[in-house]
């Protein structure tokens, strides 16, 4: 289950026996696997400035969730045929350590070994100023996903554009990659090359029939060039003063005509433009896989953190100072959510005191408790849904 929830309660010694018996329930009743989840001792600076903090970093959580998961999707449209690698190619920078610097490490190991970036997000500034700068990263990278995935869509549109005219039957395709020059009569002031599309079961009628559907169509012209599933393409030359009663004749017997006209350079254009957008996509595609998942990395690791001090405010607005909270990430076992829920809530039952009149009445909102828009419960908690990612 890609579902995890970040929970603190106080670290006090009564708070710590409270996490003993959590840790030893669930570990017998297979409910969850658990492990600490470490902030540092961030500067907390006045209760007013975390109770907007509070709400600033609720906003920026959903929009860097809403980042990671537009990427996450744009690499599965990228990767078109590959699909069903998608998922190896969302990893997180693994630790801080330093042989780990380099290393790309799945989502989950990430999150249960999370460290806090101290070079990234210096913790001796003010909360509101890390608070920004992760607003500012993941913003540029959002503004810089829209930039390159339009750069790469237009190319990508434009090319599906003009393969898909080589597709359908011959009476709707292109023809450029099947006439050649010789077979038309050009630069003549008095005859013309006509292309007709003949239905199979008519291959007969044409060829007995062609010459007489009008006047002054020259004998033996035609020459089948090109066959579908439906039909064949089939050259016809003729006087250039009895096209429109020939078009005409030909309707009536079923045989379509298709208005083309042999234009060298057109169709050498057509054909460059498709091997040019082909080569330019083939490549974009590269750069454009890297930058997604070093920046899809950024921006998860940058949501990580904006959980984290999610949590560091919310226990200093429920805990109050001075600061001591034991943070914990849970990863439910999928068929166990309620009775995980039930047990935290039993442990930590005597954390519910400060806002028990906010469960009775729903409606009432504490600040800083955000209780009118999440669950409450008496611990704090957040949820990490790592199934938003699957792009399978």
């Amino acid at each position: 289950m890609s579902e995890f929830w970040l929970i603190s309660a106080p670290g006090d010694k009564t708070n710590l026996q409270a996490w003993e018996r959590m840790n030893t329930v669930t570990s017998k009743s297979n409910l969850s696997n658990n492990s600490k989840f470490h902030i540092p001792d961030l500067k907390v600076g006045t209760l007013d400035a975390l109770v907007g903090l509070s709400d600033e970093l609720g906003k920026l959580d959903s929009f860097a969730e809403s980042v990671i998961k537009k990427i996450a999707q744009y690499i599965g449209e990228v990767m078109e045929d590959s699909k069903d690698k998608v998922q190896e190619n969302l990893l997180a920078n693994g630790g801080l350590k330093d042989k780990m610097k380099c290393l790309q490490i799945d989502l989950i190991s990430y999150l249960t070994r999370f460290e806090w970036d101290m070079a990234k997000y210096p913790i001796k500034q003010p909360l509101k100023n890390i608070s920004e700068a992760l607003a500012k990263q993941v913003t540029q990278i959002e503004a810089d996903l829209k930039a390159r995935s339009a750069a790469y869509n237009n190319i990508k549109g434009n090319l599906q554009s003009l393969e898909k005219k080589t597709m359908g039957n011959l009476l709707t395709r292109t023809l450029a990659d099947i006439v050649h020059k010789e077979d038309f009569v050009l630069n003549s002031e008095y005859l013309i090359t006509l292309l007709v599309v003949v239905p199979k079961s008519s291959y007969l009628q044409w060829q007995k029939t062609y010459e007489s559907l009008s006047d002054m169509v020259v004998p033996r012209s035609t020459k089948m060039i090109a066959e579908d599933a439906e039909g064949g393409l089939f050259t016809v030359t003729l006087f250039r003063k009895v096209m429109d009663d020939f078009k005409a004749k030909a309707r009536e017997n079923r045989f379509m005509v298709r208005e083309f006209y042999y234009d060298e350079k057109e169709l050498k254009c057509e054909k460059e433009e498709l091997m040019k957008l082909a080569s330019d996509k083939k490549q974009q595609y590269g750069p454009l896989l890297r930058w997604l998942k070093v920046n899809f990395s950024e921006a998860f690791v940058a949501w990580i953190h904006v959980k984290a001090l999610r949590v560091f405010v919310e226990s200093v607005l429920r805990y109050g100072l001075p600061v001591n909270f034991q943070a914990m990430l849970l990863q439910p076992n999928r068929k166990s959510v309620k009775r995980l829920r039930d047990v935290l809530n039993v442990v930590f039952k005597h954390l519910d005191e400060v806002a028990a009149a906010s469960i009775m009445d729903p409606g009432m909102d504490i600040p800083g408790l955000q209780l009118s828009n999440q669950e409450y419960y008496p611990y704090v908690y957040f949820k990490i849904d790592l199934s938003l990612l699957d792009c399978s």
